[in-house]
């Protein structure tokens, strides 16, 4: 059973975007969703968070997929994944599967797996997407794009599933984003029976400007 866990209990919180997590407009937002070790480490997730994949992990997923019209990915996420996504199958999968795929590419020529090519002017094309009605825009990891999609006020939230195991090596979350971008409010958390919590942060930038 998913438990939802009250920020106000440890703490008053002024912040508008506290604990609901939910905003009057229906454009579009972009929230990037990554498993994060207890240690810091984003990097190849498949390799220590699968364990912990439950079904509670994975029925919260599809419920978060299925707010979202789009997967945004970079060129290293997107060549690992259609690789692998593609040939699995199951209610989580499907729906990732059947997403629209954006790859942020100004190398690739080609794509497949329902995938389009983002290329140029990235940050005019991802807002002018963020204007529009309609589903989310979906990201899953923290990469060296996260420093641009921050830097332009970008990215509405991110998802953070603090995993309870220790990696030891590996890329650390927001390792290629300066600190100063890296300022962020607590805005909701959840947890799981397996020990994973699901913590929900908002850009501090995207309250002021809203």
């Amino acid at each position: 059973m998913v438990k939802y866990l009250s920020v106000a209990a440890e703490r008053p919180c002024m912040c508008p975007a506290h604990a609901e997590f939910n905003w009057s407009t229906h454009m579009r937002k972009l929230i990037v969703g990554s498993f994060v070790s207890l240690d810091g480490v984003v990097e190849s997730p498949m390799a220590w968070a699968s364990r912990f994949f439950t079904d509670e992990a994975v029925e919260d997923a599809y419920q978060k997929a299925g707010e979202a019209d789009y997967f945004l990915l970079g060129r290293k996420t997107y060549e690992m994944f259609a690789a692998r996504w593609p040939a699995l199958t199951g209610k989580y999968m499907d729906r990732m599967n059947g997403l629209k795929k954006l790859v942020v590419s100004n190398t690739l020529a080609d794509v497949r797996w329902n995938a389009s090519i983002l290329n140029g002017d990235i940050v005019g094309k991802l807002r002018e997407l963020k204007t529009q009605d309609g589903g989310n825009l979906l990201k899953y990891g923290i990469s060296e794009l996260d420093r641009t999609l921050l830097e332009n006020e970008l990215v509405d939230a991110y998802e953070l599933s603090i995993i309870p195991t220790r990696v030891g090596a590996g890329k650390r979350a927001f390792e290629d984003v300066p600190p100063e971008l890296v300022d962020f409010d607590l805005a909701g958390l959840r947890s799981f029976s397996n020990g994973v919590v699901v913590m929900t942060y908002v850009p501090k930038s995207r309250q002021r400007n809203a």
